[in-house]
């Protein structure tokens, strides 16, 4: 069979003009589409809270992404022992604890010895940042002794509120996170809120809670603790922080969190 050859014709200029006006704009359309069709942007996801830490109330568990899988485990406990000593013998300590292998919390290092970071409002969390060695159990404070002396010590002694810098495991990918905790002039240590990245791998700031800038309300959460001072009866006696005597300068802790 044989086939017939299409014929040509010439449009005339305004027809010419209009097919390129669609073509042009079905271009725009296209490039539209594309962009629709990249990955999302990253996003803070922020959580108010109100979860007491109680003394000696058993372990309180954190879940930063709400995915029913504990992330993080918190633990206040105090004990008095009258065969440690005639006069008796206080401890307590507040302890945070990655319940995941993969977790890790932020740390500073003091004569070796990882502590749970105090960061103030403001500080990046994410890679090249210190985190915890493995899966273990960390002291936020700590506190020993009985009538005839003691000492306390830990990042977290006297400080009103602050950060923790988290990190965890989504799916088998590392993400970044940060838990606000009110500590001085309460009775109970009470996580006040907590947020984490939705995006593998990319930093959060301690505060932020969401990717426009907006921060946590709170604008005392950047006080952070003093030097370091001796505990004394009264502390012991409330179960204020126990299990070893840390003392430094304010200047050297300051100089590990700023980092």
């Amino acid at each position: 069979m044989r086939l017939s050859s299409r014929s040509t014709c010439n449009l005339s200029e305004p027809t010419n003009q209009r097919l390129n006006a669609y073509a042009l704009a079905a271009g725009a359309a296209g490039v539209g589409m594309l962009a629709l069709a990249h990955p999302a942007e990253a996003k803070v996801v922020y959580t108010p809270a109100n979860i007491p830490i109680t003394q000696n109330g058993g372990a309180v568990e954190l879940d930063l992404n709400h995915d029913g899988i504990n992330d993080f485990q918190f633990s206040n406990i105090y004990t008095n022992d009258a065969r440690r000593a005639p006069e008796g013998f206080h401890q307590s300590s507040m302890t945070v604890f990655p319940v995941q292998r993969s977790n890790g919390v932020r740390i500073v290092e003091f004569k070796k010895e990882p502590q749970p970071a105090a960061l103030a409002k403001g500080k990046f969390v994410g890679p090249h940042v210190n985190f915890q060695p493995g899966q273990s159990a960390l002291v936020m404070w700590d506190c020993a002794g009985g009538t005839s002396g003691g000492g306390c010590g830990g990042e977290w002694l006297r400080v009103k509120q602050d950060y923790l810098g988290l990190k965890f495991v989504i799916k088998g990918k590392i993400h970044y996170g940060w838990a606000h905790i009110r500590m001085a002039g309460e009775s109970t240590p009470t996580i006040i809120g907590y947020a984490y990245e939705t995006i593998p791998n990319k930093q959060i700031i301690t505060g932020e809670k969401n990717t426009t800038g907006e921060f946590d309300s709170d604008t005392s959460a950047s006080v952070n603790a003093p030097k370091r001072e001796p505990a004394t009866l009264a502390l012991l006696a409330v179960g204020a922080p126990g299990l070893s005597i840390w003392r430094r300068e304010e200047s050297a802790r300051r100089a590990g969190v700023s980092n």
